[in-house]
């Protein structure tokens, strides 16, 4: 497959993937509600997926085994990341954490530049400058410092940091196929609820749920559609694009996840939220154009 047309396959992965996930807060909620709060529903999501996908990991073990530790770290911690974003989701509302996560193009050139070297052009400084400023309006817009307010917001704003990270890490090291790179993922967001579920919540009853079957049904879809399916492909096209353009891709999941949480939820912004929110996608537009310009 020439270079050109992988890149437009994983753009379109990449794109179908923030869509999807504009969703995502929906089944996660519902689970709470039957009963698995905290990060218990996240926990029993992830460890849905990794079941589903152990066969795939022990297919490419040799893959696995062949890869560089580093690569296998940014996997697992963009597990972990995803996990913070998921768990987010029960303790703020949706479009906050949706928009904080989407500052990752901001980390990811930062990271890019100061620890690997990259190059950075005007354009990027001022995506830069113009995501801060949308970060500081967003969370300080009454007056207050802009620092997020709630664990929903730390969860959001650690998240799309750690997802920096991670999407450096894969672009430079990852040398496995999609499916043992998705169990690799799913098993490091189960290690990361492990420690982080019975921090926030205690383990729940199990005799008191009550409607199991259909708990277990969303545990299940969730973990196969969202986590399986998806990041699976999410983790093959991190592999052959830039990782601020992964960032900005996934912008999909900002317009739907905020629609969606005001029309279901009734979750409302502010005015400093919503200009907030809009300079950190367009500091995300800002991040783009460079790419297509050499392009």
């Amino acid at each position: 497959m020439d270079s050109a047309r992988t890149t437009f396959i994983a753009t379109l992965v990449v794109i179908a993937t923030g869509t999807l996930w504009g969703f995502y807060w929906m089944p996660v909620r519902k689970i709470a509600e039957l009963g698995l709060t905290g990060a218990w529903g996240t926990l029993a999501i992830v460890a849905a997926a990794a079941m589903l996908l152990a066969p795939l990991g022990w297919r490419g073990r040799r893959a696995l085994m062949a890869s560089h530790p580093i690569a296998l770290a940014s996997v697992a911690l963009g597990g972990l990341a995803f996990l913070l974003y998921s768990v987010g989701f029960l303790y703020g509302r949706v479009a906050i954490i949706v928009i904080l996560f989407f500052l990752t193009p901001v980390w990811s050139t930062l990271i890019g530049r100061y620890l690997m070297g990259w190059p950075i052009s005007r354009l990027r400084v001022l995506a830069l400058v113009v995501g801060v400023a949308g970060l500081a309006i967003m969370l300080g817009g009454d007056g207050a410092l802009p620092i997020p307010r709630g664990l929903g917001d730390w969860f959001g704003l650690t998240s799309g940091l750690l997802w920096a990270v991670a999407t450096v890490g894969i672009r430079v090291k990852a040398t496995a196929g999609p499916g043992e790179t998705a169990f690799v993922f799913a098993a490091g967001a189960v290690l990361g609820g492990l420690i982080i579920a019975p921090l926030l919540e205690p383990a729940p009853n199990v005799g008191s749920f009550a409607d199991p079957v259909q708990l277990a049904f969303w545990v299940c879809l969730t973990g196969a559609l969202w986590w399986a399916m998806s990041m699976g492909g999410l983790m093959w096209a991190a592999t052959k694009l830039d990782p601020a353009r992964v960032g900005i891709l996934l912008m999909a999941e900002v317009l739907i996840a905020s629609v969606t949480a005001a029309l279901i939820a009734g979750e409302t912004l502010s005015t400093s939220e919503v200009i907030g929110g809009l300079l950190v996608v367009v500091a995300g537009v800002f991040e783009i154009w460079p790419e297509r310009e050499r392009s």
